[in-house]
């Protein structure tokens, strides 16, 4: 494989009209969807301070276990899926109340599967590269406000010993979780409902192996969902109509286990918990991801039911869509600063819309009590099961391979749409974007030119030729993997 050329200009991080500030980018919380975009900024030349609260430490425990192909895709195209994929467990069929089966090898990416690892295997590996790429890393510092005006964001915070500290920076952004302080600093407010009480998730070890790999069961009084981590620990959730408790409510081995029971027939011999825990499930969507010079991602801007476990894959997407938008403006580079950073608010807020309510519709679907509505859930699983374009565009929007954008002004009907991870005779196309940058695509020899609209400096695109000289497209790749523009 020959390497991708790629040509940088100088990289300055702050045009000369700029105003001083402490850092380009401030980010605000740790979790997987903040350490993605800060290591991307980060790389792109740009200057990036994280802060997060919480002590750093090595977590053991986790929520999120679940990374969907498009998510892996992202890694892929920043030289990280390897790495993750071996650390947990492919699934390729996924199990639905009995009934619906799910073929993940029928999906169009090179990761035509689920991963299931831990989360906290997908925040060490982001960290890791994050700190190689400079970001400076500020641990149990919090924020407690913030002001804007037209050039800086000026964040006002506590250190670990207390003591208030001042950052300013050219642009702000709350990736710190549902309880986002980001949030609450700007006045947003974070409507919803709690759509489910009393949910109870454990890590165990099972006597018996499961005849399914990853299966969702309900009787209308519970529900149970079971996946293997691949080491040997399962991941257990479930819920019983008749234990609605607080969240405070301990809780212990023997409720997961009559649980399992009542929605499986048994428990498979589940043994030694690692962790258990009790909570509840909001439904709830920020109205706007940006306010001035500050943006919302993650749970941050959107939270939702676990059912799907799309919730950080939708946090990592939100990540690769502003991080290259936020470069390109930062580095001067867009010609209309503005549009694309509102790009961000009009590309991810229906897509989280969206997760809420294709998340949502599982869940319900689970908790289903009533006849008619079991009988229609019954009715729709087996739809699922045997209705090929039905299953393929489930797969496709729970997976985030379906995910497209509105097109771009003249850039043509594949606009918008996410980019095949195609063969070059300088490599895959997702080696190609791990530049960080634009890919123009092109037949050899023949001369191009970007659009004069284009958020891109000419010097910082990877050029890419087609294998085949029989095709003549010119496609320009934004550096999130989806179509700038197309000829044809």
């Amino acid at each position: 494989m020959s390497t991708p050329r790629t040509t940088h200009t100088a990289q300055a991080t702050t045009p000369a009209a700029a105003p001083r500030t402490d850092t380009d980018v401030l980010v605000v919380g740790a979790g997987p969807t903040g350490l993605l975009l800060a290591g991307d900024l980060a790389a792109a030349g740009l200057d990036v301070t994280l802060v997060e609260r919480r002590p750093r430490t090595r977590a053991n425990l986790t929520r999120a276990f679940a990374v969907h192909a498009r998510t892996l895709e992202q890694f892929d195209a920043r030289g990280l899926a390897d790495d993750l994929v071996a650390t947990g467990t492919r699934v390729t069929r996924l199990t639905l109340f009995g009934h619906a089966s799910l073929d993940l090898t029928r999906l169009p990416s090179r990761y035509n599967h689920l991963l299931v690892t831990p989360q906290y295997e997908v925040e060490e590996l982001l960290e890791k590269r994050a700190e190689g790429a400079g970001v400076t890393f500020r641990h149990e510092t919090e924020l407690r406000g913030l002001r804007q005006d037209a050039d800086t964001v000026t964040a006002e915070l506590t250190g670990p010993d207390g003591a208030p500290l001042t950052l300013r920076a050219r642009h702000l952004v709350g990736t710190d979780g549902v309880r986002s302080a980001v949030r609450s600093a700007l006045g947003l407010p974070f409507p919803g409902v709690s759509v489910i009480r009393s949910l109870v998730l454990a890590d165990v070890r099972l006597a018996e192996e499961p005849t399914e790999t990853f299966t969702v069961q309900g009787t209308g009084d519970s529900f149970a969902f079971m996946a293997p981590f691949g080491d040997g620990w399962y991941r257990v959730m479930g819920w019983n109509r008749s234990r609605q408790v607080a969240d405070t409510e301990p809780v212990d081995l023997d409720e997961i286990r009559a649980i399992t029971r009542q929605a499986f027939g048994t428990d498979h011999g589940m043994h030694d918990p690692r962790w258990i825990s009790r909570f509840h499930s909001d439904e709830r969507q920020a109205p706007s991801y940006r306010v001035g010079r500050v943006f919302l991602a993650g749970d941050a801007a959107h939270v939702h039911s676990p059912a799907g476990g799309q919730g950080m894959n939708t946090g990592l997407q939100d990540a690769a869509n502003l991080s290259w938008k936020l470069a390109a403006v930062l580095r001067g580079e867009a010609p209309d600063p503005e549009a694309l950073l509102d790009s961000y608010q009009s590309e991810r807020h229906p897509v989280g819309a969206m997760v809420l309510r294709s998340s949502g519709a599982i869940l319900r679907l689970a908790m289903a009590h009533t006849p008619p509505v079991r009988a229609a859930r019954s009715l729709a699983t087996r739809v699922l099961s045997t209705t090929n374009p039905v299953s393929a565009r489930v797969l496709d929007r729970i997976s985030g391979i379906g995910i497209a954008y509105a097109p771009a002004p003249g850039g043509g009907r594949l606009s918008g749409r996410r980019a095949p991870d195609v063969r070059l005779r300088e490599g895959r196309l997702h080696e190609l974007l791990r530049a960080g940058e634009f890919v123009l695509i092109a037949p050899e020899g023949t001369p191009t030119a970007l659009p004069p609209a284009a958020p891109v400096a000419p010097g910082r695109v990877v050029r890419g030729t087609w294998r085949d000289p029989a095709r003549r497209a010119t496609v320009l790749v934004r550096p999130d993997g989806y179509v700038y523009r197309a000829d044809r």
